[in-house]
């Protein structure tokens, strides 16, 4: 795939697209979405924590053109949607944690808060208990992921699983990592973590999915080349997030499989749903589902 972008092959209007606020979504998507890539359609941009964004996908609705979804919801939505090669979050050492107030807490029978029960963060967290617990986790509790730390912290609940900027700040509310899931699956499997994905609708045409796909990674691009160009939009739906954390957060989540997926990308996607299928927690992938028209 080159990175020009066919202007024909993408839809005169404008594209409904939503993903997050967070720090590494709006420095990949701040070019695009502020019409400084050549030749890519005017985006309709609405912000949506992930859990929302997941279950517009399942429903099948139309409304958007082009989502973020947590990889967890891939094998229910990829009958209607297109997995992208670009635009998401995948990397190394940037895996959820578990979070506790005090150290070394076996976790078998403990409520847990976690962000969403179809999140990637939930598949790594199931198949790091089912290879170092003894038992089973208790009661599992799905909080807003800005809830979460403050609920452990004041007993609400026995654990958290935490995501994004909390890896930076959880020490702030006197919470120690007992685990780290990301840390987990690089050891056990040598692969990327794979957390964020984007989706286009596959009704655009194979044509425009390629055009969307160039559009991306051409807007990724445009961030590394000028990252204080970003800076506003990101920090304007950073949620008063810190400067510095914003940055750590970006340096973590946008990194080379974000331009493009690539062989290592993919395999660490298969691979999540592939084990995560096998615990029964999402369904079998159907052959051929993650090609890319």
């Amino acid at each position: 795939m080159t990175d020009e972008t066919d202007v024909t092959a993408i839809p005169d209007q404008a594209l409904k697209i939503a993903y997050s606020p967070c720090p590494n979504d709006t420095f990949v998507f701040d070019a695009w979405a502020h019409g400084r890539v050549p030749g890519a359609p005017e985006l309709d941009v609405t912000f949506a924590d992930i859990d929302i964004t997941n279950g517009v996908a399942e429903s099948g609705s139309a409304e958007y053109d082009v989502l973020k979804v947590s990889y967890a919801v891939l094998p229910y939505v990829l009958d209607e949607y297109a997995l992208l090669p670009c635009g998401g979050a995948l990397g190394r050492g940037c895996g959820p944690l578990v979070l506790t107030r005090e150290a070394g807490v076996d976790l078998t029978g403990r409520t847990v808060a976690v962000p969403s029960e179809k999140s990637t963060a939930y598949l790594l967290f199931r198949l790091w208990a089912a290879d170092v617990l003894t038992g089973a986790v208790g009661e599992i509790v799905v909080l807003p992921f800005d809830q979460i730390m403050p609920a452990v912290r004041d007993g609400k609940v026995d654990a958290g699983l935490v995501i994004h900027e909390a890896r930076f700040t959880y020490q702030n509310y006197g919470l120690h990592k007992l685990a780290d899931m990301g840390e987990h699956w690089e050891l056990t499997t040598g692969l990327p973590i794979p957390l964020g994905a984007i989706i286009a609708r596959r009704a655009l045409g194979g044509d425009a999915l390629r055009a969307l796909a160039a559009a991306a990674r051409a807007s990724v691009r445009m961030a590394w080349d000028d990252p204080e160009v970003s800076r506003p939009y990101v920090l304007e739906h950073a949620q008063e997030m810190d400067p510095a954390v914003a940055d750590q957060h970006i340096g973590l989540y946008v990194n080379e499989f974000t331009a493009d997926l690539g062989e290592d990308g993919y395999a660490a996607v298969r691979g999540l749903l592939t084990r995560a299928a096998a615990e029964g927690l999402v369904p079998a992938l159907r052959p051929g589902a993650l090609s890319f028209p």
